[in-house]
């Protein structure tokens, strides 16, 4: 990793507002780990006095000696994976980690010196009732994170929960009761001080979180390691997930990413995938830099106005609290075919 952001630090010309340890489990890295990383990255790029250094971090690895070492590393934020408050959903989820551990991982950063901590619910879960979701809500305010981030349980093919729900082991929440939980939390943290700036994610005092707000805003980013995607306003590219091949090919040859340019299209349907899920809406300038609307999509923007799925003003679209329920689709619906047009 550390080779590769010496090859690529040409690639980054701005100041880096922002870096973020994720995609996995960080806080597995040991103090000398993560200082070669960061040593790396300040040496290779401009970086920002006051950036937004994010670890996402399982609420066991917190330990008083790792909470100390990430504070003498320079990171200023923790993204603490909770997930539920109910053992019984973290046993289905087969989290290491039980309730007790999760609310003391909270208060322990937090007394380490952390100001900045955010951390991951996850809603839908089979055998969630109303009830149980509403106490796992009161449950993380009553920890006061400035952050709170909440996901439905989606489930992917050639998983393991795929199989159980198969195998009639375990059955999801239907789309109904998943949706009364999603509006239950908008209603809930909107009345104890926190706002829903992004369908999944929630800040006390505008708190935002700089790296994922970068990302909804369109702004490049660089991906470093296994897996990890980069972007430029011209193009994405991706490195291959296999450990073993990419510490293999890393500087030695170009087998370890993958890359596309973007066309107009995809750079229209990217502006509204993640435009629409901010509280800021889909920017008309932006929209007017691509060329406009067509009739079609003028229709579209009246047909969700009139349904309450959609507010448009001056400035931008944006969702209401119906249409945030629909927000993949909605955004879909603005997509532009794309054409694969031979030279």
């Amino acid at each position: 990793m550390c080779k590769e952001l010496v090859l690529r630090n040409k690639e980054v010309s701005e100041e880096v507002d922002t870096i973020y340890f994720g995609g996995g489990t960080p806080s597995l890295l040991q103090k000398n780990e993560f200082t070669l990383l960061l040593d790396t990255v300040f040496t290779n790029f401009t970086v920002n006095p006051h950036a937004e250094i994010t670890i996402e971090v399982n609420p066991d690895d917190c330990s008083e000696t790792k909470l100390k070492d990430w504070i003498d590393l320079g990171i200023n934020r923790l993204s603490i994976g909770l997930q539920s408050f109910k053992e019984g959903d973290l046993n289905w989820m087969n989290r290491s980690h039980n309730s007790r551990q999760g609310i003391d991982a909270v208060k322990n950063a937090r007394r380490a010196g952390f100001k900045n901590i955010s951390i991951d619910l996850m809603y839908g879960l089979p055998n969630l009732s109303k009830e149980e979701w509403l106490i796992n809500l009161k449950s993380a305010v009553a920890l006061k994170p400035t952050h709170i981030s909440a996901y439905c349980l989606t489930i992917e093919p050639k998983t393991a929960v795929h199989s159980w729900v198969l195998n009639e082991k375990s059955i999801p929440l239907n789309e109904d009761y998943q949706n009364e939980q999603f509006l239950d939390m908008i209603e809930f943290l909107s009345e104890v001080g926190y706002e829903q700036y992004e369908i999944s994610n929630f800040a006390k005092g505008s708190v935002y979180a700089k790296h994922n707000t970068a990302y909804w805003e369109g702004k490049p980013y660089l991906g470093v390691g296994p897996s990890a995607h980069s972007y430029d306003k011209k193009s994405r590219r991706w490195n291959i997930s296999n450990n073993a091949l990419y510490v293999k090919n890393v500087g030695i040859n170009e087998c370890w990413y993958e890359n596309e340019h973007l066309n107009f299209n995809d750079k229209w349907n990217e502006l509204f995938l993640t435009g629409l899920r901010t509280k800021w809406g889909v920017n008309k300038a932006k929209i007017n830099s691509l060329g406009g609307l067509n009739s079609g999509e003028l229709k579209l923007i009246e047909n969700y106005t009139k349904n309450g799925s959609l507010i448009e003003n001056n400035t931008a679209l944006i969702l209401t609290q119906q249409g945030k329920l629909y927000a993949d689709g909605i955004a879909s619906s603005f997509f532009r075919v794309i054409k694969n047009i031979s030279n």
